[in-house]
C-alpha cells in the first residue's frame, strides 16, 4: 500500500493516544486537523445522508436510519499507518479492534495482500442432453476469444482504462431431470469497482452468442458473490509477551488463542461464531465506505464452506515464542461507483483512509478482520468476552434510558453523563471504615430440606484423602496448610450428608480446589 496523502502528512500516524477520552467535538477537530477535512466534509460528518439523497438511492424511502461512525485506530498495514472508518451499532467492536491493532503495531504491524480484481459472471446453459454436451463445451472453448470480445464490447470504457473480460471457464453440472447444465464463467477485471453491474451487463450481453454456440437455453446471467479469484489475505506475528493481560502471562493467553482457533477448525458451530467476529470488523468498514456488505458476507461464508465443511477464515498458531495469525477470504470491494458515488459519508470514509485503490481497501479490510478476530479470541481464551462487551452494552442501555426520560430520543440536547457499573477493589482497612449496618439477617430453610444426619460420617476420612491428593499434585506447603483449614466436614459433610465415601472425596476435592484458588490466588492478590 502506498501513501496517498500530501507531503505535509509525512508524520501521519493512526496511533491517537487517549482519543476515546476526548469529547465528540474534540475527536472531530483532531481528525479534521490530521486528515485536512473541508467544511463540506465536516458538514457531511454531522448531517449524514440527506433525505433527498436517500429518496434517490432506494424505492419507497421514508427517512434515514443512522448508524454510529467510529474510527479504528493504531493500524499499521504494510508499513503504512491507516485510520479505519467503521459504521457499526454493536458496542465494543471499535474499541476491541483498536486495542488489537495497538498490540500488533508494537510487533511491526500487519502485512496484507489482495489479488487482482477478477470477478465471475455466470451464464447458465440448460436443456443439453449428455450426448451433446461435449460438442457444446468444445464450441465454447474454440470460440472463447469471440465471447470475450463480445463481453468487452458491452463496456468499452472499462477496457479503455485497462480492465475487461480476461478468461473463460466452462463447468458441467448434472441436473435432476437427467440433462446436464453447462455453466460459463466470465472472468472480468473490474479495476476499482466492486463490479456487480459490469458483470451482469457482460453476462447478459454474451448470452445470445452462447446459446447459438451450444444449442442450449440460457437462463441465469449474473455475477457470483463467491469471488474466489479475488482473495485478500492478512498476517501478523507477535511475541507472546505482548499479549500479557488480565493477570495472565502472554504465553497463557497465546495458548488460549490457539485453542480457540483449533476449536473453530474442528467444529462448524464454533467456526460460525469465529467468522462472525471477523465480519464484525469487515462489515463495519464496508458499510462506512459504501460497499455491499451483504455480498461480502455471502462470499466469505461460501468460501468458508467450499471444501465440504464450514471452516474458520482465520487460524492462529504458536511457533516458539511467537503467535502467528493468518486470514484469507474473498473481498469484492470498490472505491468507485454505487453507493461510493452517491453517499457523502462513503466518500469521506475513503478520504480518511488516504483514498485507497480497491485492492488497498481489501488489504485494510482483511487486516481489520484479523485484528477483530484477535481481540475476540484473546478475550475468549482468558477472561471471556462479556467483561468489556457488556460494560459498553450497559452504557448504550443507559443512554436509551436517558433519552427515553427526557424525550429527546438523542436528537438534541446536551449529552447526559452515563453511569457505569464498575467494581472497585478496596483494602481491608477501607472496608472496615465503611458504614456498618446494625441489621442482622437470618436465612431460614424448610424443615424437610434438612437431613436427619447432621454430618456425613465419611467427611473426616475424605479430608485426609484430599490433603494427600494436594501433596501429590505438588502444592506448596502454604497451599496444603490452607487446604487443611478448609474443613471438608463443614463444606461437604453438612450439605451432602448421605454421599458415599467415593463421592464425598470427589466433591471435597472439587470444592477444596475451588476454595484454594479463590483464597490464595484471587482474594490475596486483591488484598482482601
Amino acid at each position: 500500500m502506498e501513501p496517498k496523502r500530501s507531503d505535509s502528512s509525512a508524520a501521519f500516524s493512526s496511533r491517537l493516544a487517549g482519543f476515546y477520552k476526548l469529547s465528540l467535538a474534540e475527536r472531530v477537530a483532531a481528525v479534521s486537523r490530521l486528515c485536512a477535512l473541508t467544511e463540506d466534509d465536516l458538514q457531511a460528518l454531522g448531517a449524514g445522508l440527506p433525505v433527498s439523497s436517500a429518496d434517490q438511492m432506494i424505492e419507497n424511502a421514508i427517512g434515514v436510519f443512522g448508524v454510529p461512525l467510529g474510527l479504528g485506530l493504531n493500524f499499521n498495514i504494510n508499513g503504512r499507518d491507516v485510520l479505519v472508518p467503521m459504521a457499526v451499532e454493536e458496542p465494543s467492536v471499535v474499541a476491541a479492534v483498536s486495542l488489537a491493532a495497538k498490540i500488533v503495531r508494537e510487533a511491526g504491524g500487519f502485512t496484507a495482500e489482495a489479488d487482482a480484481p477478477l470477478m465471475i459472471g455466470q451464464v447458465q446453459v440448460a436443456n443439453l442432453s449428455p450426448d451433446t454436451v461435449a460438442e457444446a463445451v468444445g464450441a465454447l472453448r474454440m470460440s472463447a476469444p469471440e465471447i470475450l470480445a463480445s463481453a468487452n464490447r458491452c463496456h468499452p470504457a472499462l477496457v479503455a482504462r485497462g480492465g475487461g473480460a480476461r478468461e473463460l471457464e466452462v463447468r458441467v453440472l448434472p441436473a435432476d431431470d437427467g440433462t446436464l447444465l453447462v455453466v460459463v464463467h466470465l472472468l472480468v477485471d473490474v479495476l476499482d469497482a466492486m463490479g456487480a453491474n459490469i458483470i451482469n451487463t457482460m453476462a447478459e450481453g454474451v448470452a445470445p452468442l452462447i446459446e447459438l454456440l451450444t444449442g442450449g437455453k440460457v437462463y441465469l446471467r449474473i455475477l457470483s458473490n463467491l469471488a474466489d479469484h479475488r482473495l485478500a489475505r492478512a498476517r501478523c506475528s507477535l511475541p507472546v509477551e505482548l499479549l500479557a493481560d488480565f493477570g495472565k502471562s502472554g504465553r497463557e493467553i497465546a495458548s488460549g488463542i490457539v485453542q480457540a482457533s483449533r476449536f473453530a477448525e474442528l467444529d462448524s458451530h464454533r467456526a460460525a461464531t469465529h467468522n462472525k467476529g471477523i465480519m464484525n470488523g469487515i462489515d463495519a468498514v464496508a458499510l462506512a465506505t459504501g460497499n455491499d456488505w451483504r455480498a461480502i458476507e455471502a462470499g466469505a461464508h461460501a468460501f468458508a464452506a467450499m471444501h465440504g465443511a464450514y471452516r474458520p477464515l482465520s487460524t492462529w498458531r504458536l511457533l516458539g515464542e511467537r503467535l502467528e495469525g493468518a486470514l484469507e477470504l474473498p473481498l469484492a470491494v470498490g472505491t468507485v461507483g454505487g453507493a461510493v458515488r452517491s453517499h457523502p459519508l462513503a466518500q469521506l470514509g475513503l478520504k480518511l483512509m488516504g483514498s485507497p485503490s480497491a485492492r488497498e481497501l481489501a488489504q485494510v479490510m482483511a487486516a481489520v478482520g484479523l485484528a477483530q478476530n484477535l481481540a475476540a479470541v484473546r478475550a475468549l481464551g482468558s477472561v471471556g468476552i462479556q467483561q468489556g462487551h457488556m460494560a459498553l452494552h450497559h452504557r448504550s442501555a443507559a443512554l436509551k434510558h436517558t433519552n427515553g426520560k427526557n424525550g429527546t430520543n438523542g436528537v438534541a440536547g446536551p449529552a447526559a453523563p452515563v453511569r457505569q457499573s464498575v467494581m472497585q477493589v478496596v483494602t481491608a482497612e477501607e472496608a472496615a471504615a465503611l458504614p456498618q449496618s446494625p441489621q442482622c439477617f437470618r436465612f431460614r430453610v424448610p424443615q424437610h430440606w434438612k437431613s436427619a444426619i447432621g454430618v456425613n460420617p465419611n467427611a473426616a476420612a475424605a479430608q485426609e484423602q484430599i490433603i494427600a491428593w494436594f501433596e501429590r499434585l505438588g502444592c506448596t506447603e502454604r497451599e496444603v496448610a490452607r487446604a487443611r483449614r478448609f474443613d471438608s466436614a463443614g463444606y461437604v459433610g453438612v450439605p451432602f450428608p448421605n454421599l458415599s465415601p467415593e463421592l464425598t472425596t470427589r466433591i471435597g476435592k472439587y470444592l477444596s480446589m475451588w476454595l484454594l484458588w479463590d483464597d490464595v490466588h484471587i482474594e490475596s492478590s486483591q488484598n482482601r
